[in-house]
């Protein structure tokens, strides 16, 4: 669904399901991306169907130095939706889009132990992985040393907020680097992917006991649905239904 104020901007609903007593319920909320003033507009604030936003964070901007972390933004977008009567989701981003956007810490890119924090995802017509396009940078999700900067964060993130928001989504797993190895990052394997993933929502459901906590699982490097099914996606969705990620806390899996 799409919601278009008088300033003709557009924004994406999303909801939270989950079924509890033999009924559904379900929770709408608005994506506003980083757009965070927009939580003031009268058109969000007066529509009443939206229990409140979703709002994205970078971790770069979280960790601005190493275990030194700054929510004041989070805090401040809570404080103003807390008195709006709405509620805030949280989007945690280490990836992006954009060749010259880096969401990850600073001193993962620097510090060699982290080899280099992210790396650059790509642009590929079919499969001619010789023209690739740099399209923007992934954090090594699969990296041990990164992946437990990242826990950090997000035991950080749980102390502070946990059952204060409504919820938290780390973002898309989607990611391109081709098949045939040739754009593959240092220590990228699809497998060590796939194994990574569940591993990185577990450890969100652990931070975020009360709040709805959720990935955006929509595509993983190695495989390509229906025609070349590995089944890591599938993986990724039956983990997610073992541990009620996407569900609210004390609701039963689907």
């Amino acid at each position: 669904m799409n919601l278009v104020s008088p300033s003709n901007w557009c924004i994406l609903l999303l909801w939270t399901c989950c079924c509890g007593g033999g009924a559904e319920t379900v929770h709408h909320y608005v994506f506003l991306n980083r757009d965070r003033g927009r939580i003031s507009d009268s058109v969000f604030i007066e529509t009443k169907a939206l229990e409140g936003a979703q709002l994205k964070y970078s971790c770069r901007e979280l960790e601005p130095e190493k275990g030194a972390y700054d929510f004041s933004a989070v805090q401040h977008d809570l404080r103003i939706l807390k008195e709006k009567g709405k509620r805030l989701f949280i989007q945690l981003q280490d990836s992006s889009f954009d060749p010259a956007m880096v969401n990850v810490p600073r001193y993962l890119t620097k510090e060699e132990r982290y080899h280099g924090g992210a790396d650059r995802q790509y642009r590929i017509e079919g499969n001619d992985e010789q023209h690739a396009v740099p399209e923007g940078w992934v954090a090594r999700r699969w990296d041990p040393a990164v992946q437990d900067r990242f826990y950090k964060l997000l035991f950080a993130l749980g102390k502070e907020f946990d059952g204060r928001i409504e919820g938290i989504n780390l973002p898309e797993t989607a990611a391109e680097f081709g098949a045939s190895g040739r754009l593959f990052p240092k220590g990228f394997a699809p497998e060590s992917y796939r194994d990574a993933i569940p591993t990185n929502m577990m450890v969100l459901k652990r931070a975020f006991q009360n709040s709805v906590a959720m990935h955006c699982a929509n595509f993983m490097p190695g495989e390509w649905l229906p025609a070349n099914d590995r089944s890591y996606l599938h993986t990724v969705y039956r983990r997610a239904r073992e541990l009620n990620v996407g569900g609210r806390p004390g609701s039963p899996t689907l």
